[in-house]
């Protein structure tokens, strides 16, 4: 385990951490990315409208899909199928393991919309950004989520995607289950007050393959750091996620996810 300075890891610390409150684990991109998902903001991310090439923070917005609604979904229908190519992998199911041994004590918040927590058969799951497999209304008539027909494909057109993509309540055009970048976490799509309170009761955060960017992620790590959990990061690269983890007296892991979790696996093991 890597630490600035050449100081030690209290692994003693880390191993009381399920004790002491819940487990709780976010996850972003690096764990999908072991499952050959790209992550949508390099070359794959940009998508054609007419003649202009979009990037995701542009396509990606409530402005964006009321203004061109079908060719966004077309996008959506686009990475969805891209996913639905891919298979939970080994750190997947190393949490659906943990899930089976801290039963309701285990919590996973995830950043991924690729469903493959809930392929792997996890339970105790936030999808924090919501999941390309489902859409709701855009008009708000109904709470519940719908899953996306399988024969809405990328080729068909306006007409037939406006059949297939509509409210069966108020026949709207539904919307994918996504929180958009021009949108806020909320508690009735995303369990946004569920998951901070979680953060609160946590005696061990693990955060897995994202950069702490996002606001998600390092609001959690904060909010559970001060009622006085351990946070573990697993990542390639320094971020502010793995300073932060070293100053609870943690651990930042250098490397993939799969070997990450091997590695704490180890140290939680003792």
């Amino acid at each position: 385990m890597e630490k600035p300075g050449g100081g030690g890891v209290n692994q003693a610390r880390i191993r009381q951490g399920p004790s002491r409150g819940y487990v709780l684990v976010i996850t972003g991109a690096g764990i999908s990315a072991e499952s050959g998902i790209p992550t949508f903001r390099g070359d794959d991310g940009y998508w054609t409208i007419g003649s202009v090439n979009y990037r995701p923070e542009e396509l990606g917005t409530l402005r964006k899909f009321q203004e061109v609604p079908w060719d966004i979904w077309r996008w959506y229908l686009h990475r969805r199928q891209v996913c639905e190519k891919a298979m939970p992998n080994p750190a997947h199911h190393r949490l659906v393991e943990w899930e089976s041994r801290w039963g309701e004590r285990f919590h996973l918040v995830t950043q991924n919309v690729d469903g493959l927590h809930r392929q792997a058969g996890q339970r105790n799951l936030f999808e924090s950004h919501g999941n390309l497999q489902m859409m709701r209304c855009s008009q708000h008539c109904l709470p519940r989520t719908w899953p996306i027909p399988s024969s809405a494909k990328v080729g068909c057109g306006d007409l037939e995607l406006k059949t297939l993509l509509a409210c069966p309540n108020c026949g709207a055009a539904a919307r994918p289950h996504l929180l958009w970048f021009d949108e806020s976490y909320n508690e009735e799509h995303y369990r946004w007050s569920s998951a901070q309170n979680i953060a609160r009761k946590a005696g061990l955060v693990v955060t897995i393959g994202t950069s702490g960017v996002a606001t998600l992620p390092s609001r959690l790590s904060s909010l559970a750091k001060s009622c006085g959990a351990v946070l573990v990061d697993i990542n390639p690269e320094q971020n502010p996620l793995s300073r932060q983890a070293q100053a609870s007296g943690g651990a930042h892991l250098a490397c993939g996810a799969g070997e990450g979790l091997e590695r704490l696996e180890k140290i939680l093991q003792g």
